[in-house]
Protein backbone atom coordinates (compact mmCIF):
# COMPACT_ATOMS: atom_id res chain seq x y z
CA UNK A 1 0.00 0.00 0.00
CA UNK A 2 1.39 3.36 -1.26
CA UNK A 3 1.64 6.10 1.25
CA UNK A 4 2.83 9.73 1.23
CA UNK A 5 5.74 10.47 3.15
CA UNK A 6 5.46 13.98 5.28
CA UNK A 7 7.15 15.71 3.10
CA UNK A 8 5.07 15.72 0.54
CA UNK A 9 2.01 15.78 2.94
CA UNK A 10 3.53 19.38 3.61
CA UNK A 11 4.02 20.28 0.26
CA UNK A 12 0.31 19.29 -0.28
CA UNK A 13 -0.60 21.49 2.04
CA UNK A 14 1.26 24.39 0.61
CA UNK A 15 -0.24 23.58 -2.70
CA UNK A 16 -3.92 23.72 -1.06
CA UNK A 17 -2.44 26.82 0.64
CA UNK A 18 -1.71 28.52 -2.57
CA UNK A 19 -4.99 27.41 -4.36
CA UNK A 20 -6.97 29.45 -1.88
CA UNK A 21 -4.51 32.84 -1.42
CA UNK A 22 -5.68 35.03 -3.63
CA UNK A 23 -7.17 38.60 -4.20
CA UNK A 24 -9.62 38.31 -1.63
CA UNK A 25 -7.58 36.59 0.62
CA UNK A 26 -5.73 39.99 0.93
CA UNK A 27 -8.73 42.67 0.21
CA UNK A 28 -11.74 41.30 2.91
CA UNK A 29 -9.18 41.20 6.29
CA UNK A 30 -8.13 44.45 6.80
CA UNK A 31 -11.12 46.15 5.64
CA UNK A 32 -13.01 43.82 8.22
CA UNK A 33 -10.89 44.50 10.42
CA UNK A 34 -11.11 48.10 10.49
CA UNK A 35 -14.52 48.06 10.35
CA UNK A 36 -15.13 45.58 13.96
CA UNK A 37 -12.71 47.87 15.86
CA UNK A 38 -12.17 46.69 19.67
CA UNK A 39 -15.11 43.83 18.55
CA UNK A 40 -11.79 42.08 16.29
CA UNK A 41 -11.88 39.09 17.85
CA UNK A 42 -15.17 38.18 17.94
CA UNK A 43 -15.43 39.16 14.14
CA UNK A 44 -12.62 36.88 13.33
CA UNK A 45 -13.70 34.28 14.42
CA UNK A 46 -16.82 34.44 12.69
CA UNK A 47 -14.95 35.05 9.45
CA UNK A 48 -12.76 32.45 10.00
CA UNK A 49 -15.52 30.28 10.00
CA UNK A 50 -17.06 30.94 6.29
CA UNK A 51 -13.16 31.97 5.60
CA UNK A 52 -11.11 29.32 6.54
CA UNK A 53 -13.77 26.49 8.36
CA UNK A 54 -16.53 25.77 5.18
CA UNK A 55 -13.52 25.43 2.70
CA UNK A 56 -12.29 23.15 5.09
CA UNK A 57 -15.11 20.81 5.41
CA UNK A 58 -15.82 21.72 1.55
CA UNK A 59 -12.55 19.73 0.49
CA UNK A 60 -13.45 16.76 2.62
CA UNK A 61 -16.73 16.21 1.58
CA UNK A 62 -15.19 16.47 -2.27
CA UNK A 63 -12.39 13.78 -1.15
CA UNK A 64 -14.76 11.66 0.39
CA UNK A 65 -17.03 11.34 -2.93
CA UNK A 66 -14.03 11.20 -5.20
CA UNK A 67 -13.15 14.95 -5.64
CA UNK A 68 -15.89 16.03 -8.50
CA UNK A 69 -18.83 18.49 -7.26
CA UNK A 70 -20.71 16.12 -9.83
CA UNK A 71 -20.11 13.12 -7.51
CA UNK A 72 -21.58 16.08 -4.68
CA UNK A 73 -24.56 16.97 -6.22
CA UNK A 74 -25.60 13.74 -7.60
CA UNK A 75 -28.43 13.08 -4.82
CA UNK A 76 -30.11 16.40 -6.36
CA UNK A 77 -30.09 15.11 -9.38
CA UNK A 78 -28.10 15.94 -12.75
CA UNK A 79 -30.26 19.35 -14.00
CA UNK A 80 -30.05 20.82 -10.48
CA UNK A 81 -26.03 19.65 -9.77
CA UNK A 82 -25.77 21.52 -13.65
CA UNK A 83 -27.33 24.69 -12.09
CA UNK A 84 -25.63 25.07 -9.45
CA UNK A 85 -22.10 23.90 -10.89
CA UNK A 86 -23.02 26.32 -13.33
CA UNK A 87 -23.66 29.12 -10.56
CA UNK A 88 -20.42 28.60 -8.66
CA UNK A 89 -18.31 28.36 -11.44
CA UNK A 90 -19.46 32.05 -13.18
CA UNK A 91 -19.11 33.14 -9.52
CA UNK A 92 -15.59 32.29 -9.30
CA UNK A 93 -15.02 33.22 -12.80
CA UNK A 94 -16.64 36.10 -14.82
CA UNK A 95 -18.68 37.61 -12.82
CA UNK A 96 -16.56 38.39 -9.62
CA UNK A 97 -13.49 36.73 -8.57
CA UNK A 98 -11.50 36.52 -11.90
CA UNK A 99 -12.33 40.50 -12.29
CA UNK A 100 -11.40 40.89 -8.59
CA UNK A 101 -7.85 39.68 -9.76
CA UNK A 102 -7.56 42.16 -12.10
CA UNK A 103 -8.74 45.27 -9.68
CA UNK A 104 -7.07 44.26 -6.61
CA UNK A 105 -3.89 44.14 -8.98
CA UNK A 106 -4.36 47.53 -9.97
CA UNK A 107 -4.83 49.53 -7.18
CA UNK A 108 -1.89 47.62 -5.33
CA UNK A 109 0.10 47.95 -8.29
CA UNK A 110 -1.06 51.23 -10.48
CA UNK A 111 -2.94 53.37 -8.30
CA UNK A 112 0.06 53.90 -5.38
CA UNK A 113 1.87 55.76 -8.31
CA UNK A 114 -0.45 57.15 -10.47
CA UNK A 115 -3.35 57.98 -8.48
CA UNK A 116 -7.32 56.44 -9.32
CA UNK A 117 -7.82 56.79 -13.63
CA UNK A 118 -10.71 54.91 -15.49
CA UNK A 119 -8.47 55.52 -18.08
CA UNK A 120 -5.64 54.21 -16.35
CA UNK A 121 -7.64 51.09 -15.30
CA UNK A 122 -8.98 50.21 -18.75
CA UNK A 123 -5.41 50.22 -20.30
CA UNK A 124 -4.30 47.81 -17.41
CA UNK A 125 -6.65 45.90 -17.68
CA UNK A 126 -6.47 45.19 -21.52
CA UNK A 127 -2.93 43.87 -20.87
CA UNK A 128 -3.78 42.29 -17.95
CA UNK A 129 -6.45 39.65 -19.59
CA UNK A 130 -4.20 39.50 -22.58
CA UNK A 131 -1.73 38.16 -21.02
CA UNK A 132 -4.35 36.34 -18.69
CA UNK A 133 -5.53 34.58 -22.43
CA UNK A 134 -2.40 34.37 -23.43
CA UNK A 135 -1.56 32.04 -20.12
CA UNK A 136 -5.00 30.13 -20.67
CA UNK A 137 -4.44 29.17 -24.19
CA UNK A 138 -1.10 27.86 -23.53
CA UNK A 139 -0.77 26.67 -20.15
CA UNK A 140 1.97 24.46 -20.35
CA UNK A 141 5.19 24.96 -18.87
CA UNK A 142 4.96 28.65 -18.73
CA UNK A 143 2.13 28.72 -15.90
CA UNK A 144 4.02 26.26 -14.00
CA UNK A 145 7.61 28.00 -13.40
CA UNK A 146 5.72 31.37 -12.75
CA UNK A 147 3.37 29.34 -10.10
CA UNK A 148 6.82 27.77 -8.25
CA UNK A 149 8.20 31.32 -8.37
CA UNK A 150 5.50 33.03 -6.83
CA UNK A 151 4.63 30.89 -4.45
CA UNK A 152 7.17 31.36 -1.95
CA UNK A 153 7.93 34.77 -2.86
CA UNK A 154 4.12 35.38 -2.02
CA UNK A 155 4.40 33.53 1.31
CA UNK A 156 7.66 34.99 2.67
CA UNK A 157 6.17 38.48 1.64
CA UNK A 158 2.97 37.67 3.77
CA UNK A 159 5.08 36.10 6.57
CA UNK A 160 6.89 39.56 6.39
CA UNK A 161 3.95 41.98 6.56
CA UNK A 162 2.35 39.78 8.76
CA UNK A 163 5.06 40.20 11.11
CA UNK A 164 5.20 44.02 10.59
CA UNK A 165 1.36 44.07 11.51
CA UNK A 166 1.74 42.15 14.86
CA UNK A 167 4.93 43.41 16.09
CA UNK A 168 4.44 47.03 14.75
CA UNK A 169 1.51 47.99 14.66
CA UNK A 170 0.59 52.46 13.61
CA UNK A 171 -2.15 52.79 16.34
CA UNK A 172 -4.16 51.66 18.91
CA UNK A 173 -7.45 49.51 18.21
CA UNK A 174 -10.56 52.06 16.82
CA UNK A 175 -13.66 51.87 16.93
CA UNK A 176 -16.22 49.25 15.77
CA UNK A 177 -18.53 50.73 13.07
CA UNK A 178 -22.34 50.53 13.96
CA UNK A 179 -23.11 47.44 12.24
CA UNK A 180 -19.63 45.91 14.14
CA UNK A 181 -20.71 46.76 17.72
CA UNK A 182 -24.17 45.35 16.98
CA UNK A 183 -23.50 42.15 15.84
CA UNK A 184 -19.77 41.12 15.49
CA UNK A 185 -19.74 37.57 15.16
CA UNK A 186 -22.35 37.82 12.06
CA UNK A 187 -20.69 40.39 10.59
CA UNK A 188 -17.78 38.14 10.55
CA UNK A 189 -19.28 35.20 9.62
CA UNK A 190 -21.00 36.88 6.50
CA UNK A 191 -17.65 38.87 5.68
CA UNK A 192 -16.24 35.47 5.65
CA UNK A 193 -18.15 34.96 2.28
CA UNK A 194 -16.45 37.31 0.19
CA UNK A 195 -13.09 35.51 -0.09
CA UNK A 196 -15.15 32.84 -2.01
CA UNK A 197 -13.03 30.37 -1.25
CA UNK A 198 -16.00 27.53 -0.34
CA UNK A 199 -16.88 28.04 -4.10
CA UNK A 200 -13.64 27.73 -4.58
CA UNK A 201 -13.38 24.67 -2.91
CA UNK A 202 -16.00 22.90 -5.02
CA UNK A 203 -13.61 23.34 -8.08
CA UNK A 204 -10.00 22.57 -6.48
CA UNK A 205 -11.23 20.05 -4.39
CA UNK A 206 -10.97 17.73 -7.45
CA UNK A 207 -6.97 18.99 -8.25
CA UNK A 208 -6.01 18.29 -4.20
CA UNK A 209 -7.60 14.58 -4.93
CA UNK A 210 -6.15 14.12 -8.36
CA UNK A 211 -2.59 15.11 -6.61
CA UNK A 212 -2.74 12.86 -4.17
CA UNK A 213 -3.92 9.89 -6.59
CA UNK A 214 -1.09 10.86 -8.90
CA UNK A 215 1.22 9.91 -6.49
CA UNK A 216 -0.04 6.31 -6.73
CA UNK A 217 -2.65 6.55 -3.58
CA UNK A 218 -5.80 4.59 -4.48
CA UNK A 219 -7.47 3.96 -1.30
CA UNK A 220 -10.60 6.35 -0.24
CA UNK A 221 -9.35 6.32 3.22
CA UNK A 222 -6.26 7.47 2.62
CA UNK A 223 -7.42 10.08 -0.10
CA UNK A 224 -9.53 11.64 2.16
CA UNK A 225 -6.80 11.63 5.38
CA UNK A 226 -3.98 13.00 3.28
CA UNK A 227 -6.69 15.84 2.21
CA UNK A 228 -7.45 16.67 5.42
CA UNK A 229 -3.82 17.11 6.76
CA UNK A 230 -3.35 19.28 3.68
CA UNK A 231 -6.47 21.34 4.66
CA UNK A 232 -5.45 21.72 7.86
CA UNK A 233 -2.17 23.04 7.17
CA UNK A 234 -3.95 25.09 4.65
CA UNK A 235 -6.14 26.07 7.32
CA UNK A 236 -3.67 26.86 9.56
CA UNK A 237 -1.69 29.12 6.95
CA UNK A 238 -4.60 31.13 6.07
CA UNK A 239 -5.75 31.58 9.73
CA UNK A 240 -2.68 33.17 10.51
CA UNK A 241 -2.50 35.64 7.21
CA UNK A 242 -6.35 36.59 7.97
CA UNK A 243 -5.80 37.23 11.60
CA UNK A 244 -2.43 39.38 11.08
CA UNK A 245 -4.53 41.37 8.03
CA UNK A 246 -7.53 41.81 10.66
CA UNK A 247 -5.31 43.28 13.35
CA UNK A 248 -3.30 45.35 10.86
CA UNK A 249 -6.67 47.11 9.91
CA UNK A 250 -8.00 46.99 12.97
CA UNK A 251 -4.88 49.13 13.92
CA UNK A 252 -4.44 51.32 10.75
CA UNK A 253 -7.67 53.74 11.63
CA UNK A 254 -5.13 56.64 11.98
CA UNK A 255 -3.38 56.23 9.05
CA UNK A 256 -6.29 54.79 6.60
CA UNK A 257 -9.31 57.25 7.43
CA UNK A 258 -11.80 57.13 4.92
CA UNK A 259 -10.25 53.88 3.08
CA UNK A 260 -13.28 51.82 0.74
CA UNK A 261 -11.51 48.78 0.48
CA UNK A 262 -9.15 46.72 2.05
CA UNK A 263 -6.45 47.46 -0.50
CA UNK A 264 -6.56 51.07 0.30
CA UNK A 265 -5.56 49.89 3.86
CA UNK A 266 -3.13 47.68 2.95
CA UNK A 267 -1.08 49.92 0.83
CA UNK A 268 -1.34 52.77 3.29
CA UNK A 269 0.25 50.48 5.96
CA UNK A 270 2.84 49.42 3.18
CA UNK A 271 3.57 53.04 2.16
CA UNK A 272 3.61 54.20 6.09
CA UNK A 273 5.83 51.76 6.86
CA UNK A 274 8.02 50.80 4.00
CA UNK A 275 7.76 53.68 1.76
CA UNK A 276 8.45 53.25 -1.83
CA UNK A 277 10.44 49.88 -1.77
CA UNK A 278 7.63 48.24 0.06
CA UNK A 279 5.15 49.40 -2.06
CA UNK A 280 6.76 48.43 -5.04
CA UNK A 281 8.00 44.57 -3.83
CA UNK A 282 3.99 44.39 -2.40
CA UNK A 283 2.84 45.61 -5.84
CA UNK A 284 4.71 43.23 -7.94
CA UNK A 285 3.99 40.02 -5.76
CA UNK A 286 0.02 40.75 -5.82
CA UNK A 287 -0.15 41.43 -9.31
CA UNK A 288 1.99 38.16 -10.13
CA UNK A 289 -0.51 35.86 -7.29
CA UNK A 290 -3.52 37.29 -8.74
CA UNK A 291 -2.10 36.99 -12.48
CA UNK A 292 -1.79 33.31 -11.80
CA UNK A 293 -5.30 32.63 -9.69
CA UNK A 294 -7.13 34.90 -12.86
CA UNK A 295 -5.33 32.27 -15.17
CA UNK A 296 -6.52 29.44 -12.58
CA UNK A 297 -9.77 30.33 -12.85
CA UNK A 298 -10.34 31.01 -16.37
CA UNK A 299 -8.56 27.22 -17.14
CA UNK A 300 -11.33 25.84 -14.80
CA UNK A 301 -14.30 27.23 -16.82
CA UNK A 302 -13.00 26.72 -19.71
CA UNK A 303 -12.40 23.29 -19.32
CA UNK A 304 -15.96 22.66 -17.67
CA UNK A 305 -18.17 24.51 -20.02
CA UNK A 306 -16.37 23.30 -23.13
CA UNK A 307 -16.90 20.03 -22.06
CA UNK A 308 -20.66 21.16 -20.67
CA UNK A 309 -21.37 23.29 -24.38
CA UNK A 310 -20.73 22.21 -27.83
CA UNK A 311 -18.32 25.01 -27.47
CA UNK A 312 -14.68 25.01 -28.17
CA UNK A 313 -12.16 25.37 -25.15
CA UNK A 314 -10.12 28.42 -26.79
CA UNK A 315 -14.25 29.97 -27.33
CA UNK A 316 -14.56 30.09 -23.42
CA UNK A 317 -11.61 30.92 -22.36
CA UNK A 318 -11.49 34.43 -25.51
CA UNK A 319 -15.50 35.12 -24.08
CA UNK A 320 -14.63 34.70 -20.49
CA UNK A 321 -11.71 36.77 -20.38
CA UNK A 322 -13.09 39.73 -21.90
CA UNK A 323 -16.16 39.58 -20.15
CA UNK A 324 -13.93 39.97 -17.10
CA UNK A 325 -12.23 42.56 -18.74
CA UNK A 326 -15.53 44.58 -19.18
CA UNK A 327 -16.49 44.18 -15.47
CA UNK A 328 -13.16 44.69 -13.96
CA UNK A 329 -13.59 48.29 -15.10
CA UNK A 330 -16.23 48.71 -12.79
CA UNK A 331 -13.70 49.05 -9.45
CA UNK A 332 -13.26 47.00 -7.10
CA UNK A 333 -15.62 48.95 -4.41
CA UNK A 334 -18.62 48.41 -7.13
CA UNK A 335 -17.46 45.28 -8.02
CA UNK A 336 -17.59 44.10 -4.25
CA UNK A 337 -21.23 45.70 -3.68
CA UNK A 338 -22.40 43.79 -6.47
CA UNK A 339 -21.20 40.50 -5.36
CA UNK A 340 -22.41 40.68 -1.72
CA UNK A 341 -26.24 39.62 -2.63
CA UNK A 342 -25.41 37.00 -4.99
CA UNK A 343 -22.74 35.77 -2.49
CA UNK A 344 -25.32 35.80 0.28
CA UNK A 345 -28.03 33.81 -2.14
CA UNK A 346 -25.36 31.22 -3.17
CA UNK A 347 -23.09 30.30 0.14
CA UNK A 348 -26.27 28.63 2.08
CA UNK A 349 -26.33 26.52 -0.88
CA UNK A 350 -22.73 25.41 -0.55
CA UNK A 351 -22.64 25.28 3.02
CA UNK A 352 -25.81 22.95 3.00
CA UNK A 353 -24.60 20.97 0.35
CA UNK A 354 -21.58 20.04 2.17
CA UNK A 355 -23.09 19.91 5.38
CA UNK A 356 -25.49 17.04 3.80
CA UNK A 357 -22.83 15.10 1.94
CA UNK A 358 -20.83 15.19 5.64
CA UNK A 359 -23.88 13.46 6.76
CA UNK A 360 -24.49 11.36 3.90
CA UNK A 361 -23.65 7.62 5.21
CA UNK A 362 -26.99 8.76 8.19
CA UNK A 363 -29.42 8.71 4.74
CA UNK A 364 -30.92 5.54 3.74
CA UNK A 365 -32.24 7.62 0.63
CA UNK A 366 -29.76 10.73 -0.12
CA UNK A 367 -32.44 12.07 -2.55
CA UNK A 368 -35.29 12.29 0.03
CA UNK A 369 -32.95 14.04 2.10
CA UNK A 370 -31.20 16.23 0.05
CA UNK A 371 -33.70 17.57 -2.45
CA UNK A 372 -36.04 19.33 0.04
CA UNK A 373 -33.29 20.73 2.08
CA UNK A 374 -31.77 22.33 -0.86
CA UNK A 375 -34.98 23.68 -2.02
CA UNK A 376 -35.75 25.14 0.55
CA UNK A 377 -32.39 26.66 0.95
CA UNK A 378 -32.23 28.00 -2.45
CA UNK A 379 -35.60 30.00 -2.10
CA UNK A 380 -34.48 31.65 1.49
CA UNK A 381 -31.01 32.50 0.10
CA UNK A 382 -32.98 34.12 -2.80
CA UNK A 383 -34.78 36.07 -0.29
CA UNK A 384 -31.73 36.54 1.49
CA UNK A 385 -29.98 38.08 -1.54
CA UNK A 386 -32.89 40.47 -2.43
CA UNK A 387 -32.28 41.88 0.91
CA UNK A 388 -28.67 42.43 0.73
CA UNK A 389 -29.65 44.24 -2.24
CA UNK A 390 -31.74 46.40 -0.54
CA UNK A 391 -34.74 45.13 -2.60
CA UNK A 392 -37.04 44.49 1.00
CA UNK A 393 -39.72 45.68 -1.14
CA UNK A 394 -39.94 42.77 -3.12
CA UNK A 395 -39.74 40.44 -0.40
CA UNK A 396 -43.10 39.35 1.64
CA UNK A 397 -43.04 40.60 5.01
CA UNK A 398 -43.42 36.88 6.49
CA UNK A 399 -39.60 36.75 5.28
CA UNK A 400 -38.29 39.38 7.27
CA UNK A 401 -39.77 38.17 10.43
CA UNK A 402 -37.92 34.91 10.52
CA UNK A 403 -35.51 34.59 13.17
CA UNK A 404 -31.75 35.83 12.14
CA UNK A 405 -33.34 37.50 9.14
CA UNK A 406 -31.71 40.89 9.88
CA UNK A 407 -28.56 39.14 9.56
CA UNK A 408 -29.22 37.84 6.10
CA UNK A 409 -29.45 34.02 7.85
CA UNK A 410 -32.90 33.88 7.77
CA UNK A 411 -32.81 30.63 5.76
CA UNK A 412 -30.83 28.93 8.73
CA UNK A 413 -33.85 27.76 10.71
CA UNK A 414 -36.05 26.99 8.11
CA UNK A 415 -33.31 24.69 6.94
CA UNK A 416 -32.95 23.30 10.02
CA UNK A 417 -36.95 22.47 10.47
CA UNK A 418 -36.93 21.23 6.98
CA UNK A 419 -33.69 18.98 7.80
CA UNK A 420 -35.43 17.42 10.76
CA UNK A 421 -38.48 16.68 8.56
CA UNK A 422 -37.18 14.86 6.21
CA UNK A 423 -34.93 13.28 8.49
CA UNK A 424 -37.60 11.10 9.85
CA UNK A 425 -39.18 10.22 6.85
CA UNK A 426 -36.03 9.13 5.56
CA UNK A 427 -35.76 6.98 8.40
CA UNK A 428 -38.95 5.66 8.03
CA UNK A 429 -38.50 4.34 4.32
CA UNK A 430 -36.75 1.74 3.36
CA UNK A 431 -32.96 1.99 2.01
CA UNK A 432 -32.51 2.52 -1.48
CA UNK A 433 -29.54 4.05 -3.45
CA UNK A 434 -29.08 7.73 -4.05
Amino acid sequence: MNRLKGYDVVALGFMTFALFLGAGNIVFPPSAGMAAGNELWITAIGFLLTGVGLPLLTVVALARVGGGMDQLTSPIGRTAGVALAVAVYLAIGPLFATPRTAVVSFEMGIVPFTGESDMALLVFSCLYFGLVLFLSLTPGELVDRVGKFITPLLIVALLLLSGAAIFMPVGAVGVPAPDYARAPFTKGFLDGYLTMDTLGALVFGIVITTAIQSRGIREPRLITRYTILAGLIAAAGLSLVYLALFYLGATSHEIAAGAENGVQILTAYVDHRFGLAGNLLLAVVITLACLTTAVGLVTACGEYFSALLPVSYRTVVVLFSAFSLLVSNQGLTQLISVSVPVLVGLYPLAIVLVGLSLMRQWWRRPSTVFVPVMAVTLVFGIVDGFVAAGLNAVVPAVFTQLPLADKSLGWLVPVVLTLAVVAVIDRLRPAHPA
